[in-house]
């Protein structure tokens, strides 16, 4: 499989991403541990967790999906070396008063705290790419349509959550940094701060960025090339939007085994993928990809594989069979004509899962 090296790193990766939220959820040890056997056979080098993972988060998940990575590399002797591991420290509290109970504001030693948990539980000396996992002040982001700075308050600062990754580095137990869900200003302000202070650089943002939501293109896009920090990007099928199991019935609550996660938990469907409109822009897309003899998540991801913004893309795979699907999805490619329909039906359904 193609490598890419990731921003200014020497970090050479997978243009396919193991994306690993499902693992400790919908997705038993063992299947995880076959997945992975499966993504490195592949060519897979680059994972992505979270301690806040599995999805959806609960008291009772967190921090399951690194233990069962852990438990994956311990009985892989070898495997750590040959997988490029990234992670993230969850930001200020979205309702989880099970992370650091529950706080408001990330705290310079919860860096290190939050990094020395996520070690343990991954039985590694070291995280390749430790990223802040959503952006530690008052920002749009998670479906937040306008930035409304009557919310700013007091919190730490950028530049101290850019020492605090340094310490991490100068320890040994981070080689490089990233961020996710963040915004233009967001990055230029990291990447302005590390420059004046020599602090650790930005390699990376992890973003969505699918056909229904393609908030990327309207100028973090351009911040990121002109910066040279690569965009991993998140939720390529838009949440199984689009894949087409929602288009003849809609989200449907089920308790199935193998039922989407939208249809599987409540929670869930309170997002932004589950908006009607979001809906209703998928089965657009869909039905393109069926009258361009393509399944629809064929096209989905072959639209972020193919795409000059995007460094990898992170599958969240829940099954052996999926990973299978979406590896072969990368043989194939979108013509022109193609492209330009997909554009033409963004121009009148925009991004409704921002």
């Amino acid at each position: 499989m193609e490598q890419i090296t990731l921003g200014h790193s020497d970090l050479s990766v997978s243009r396919i991403c193991l994306g690993t939220m499902t693992f400790g959820a919908q997705t038993d040890e063992a299947e995880a541990h076959r997945i992975m056997d499966a993504a490195l056979e592949a060519g897979i080098n680059f994972f992505d967790t979270a301690e806040m993972y599995a999805v959806p988060p609960t008291r009772e998940s967190f921090g399951k999906t690194e233990t069962i990575i852990g438990n994956w590399f311990q009985q892989r002797p070898g495997a750590r070396q040959r997988v490029v591991l990234a992670s993230k420290i969850a930001g200020p509290s979205r309702n989880m008063d099970w992370i650091r109970n529950g706080a408001s504001d990330l705290k310079t030693e919860d860096f290190k705290a939050a990094c020395d948990d996520s070690l343990k539980r991954l039985k590694t000396d070291v995280i390749d790419l430790y990223q802040i996992h959503w952006p530690n002040r008052n920002a749009p982001v998670f479906g937040q349509l306008y930035y409304d700075p009557s919310k700013n308050k007091p919190q730490t600062s950028i530049e101290a959550q850019l020492r605090a990754l340094e310490d991490l580095v100068k320890a040994g137990k981070v080689r490089h940094v990233g961020l996710s869900n963040e915004t233009p200003w967001g990055l230029s302000e990291f990447l302005r701060l590390a420059e004046v202070h020599g602090l650790p650089r930005v390699q990376t943002v992890q973003n969505p960025y699918c056909l229904v939501n393609r908030v990327v293109d309207n100028g973090l896009d351009e911040v990121m090339q002109r910066s040279g920090v690569s965009l991993l990007a998140y939720s390529p099928l838009g949440f199984g939007t689009l894949t087409g199991k929602y288009d003849d019935h809609g989200i449907i609550p089920s308790d199935l085994p193998d039922a989407g996660r939208l249809s599987r938990f409540e929670s869930m469907r309170k997002q932004r993928w589950a908006r009607p409109e979001t809906l209703q822009a998928a089965r657009r897309y869909n039905a393109l990809a069926w009258e361009h003899d393509l399944k629809p998540y064929e096209m989905a991801l072959a639209f972020c594989y193919r795409n000059w913004r995007v460094a990898s893309t992170i599958i969240g795979v829940r099954t052996l069979e999926q990973l299978h699907q979406c590896v072969q999805a990368g043989s194939v490619e979108l013509k022109a004509e193609l492209l330009e329909a997909i554009d033409r039906i963004r121009w009148e359904h925009r991004d409704p899962a921002q």
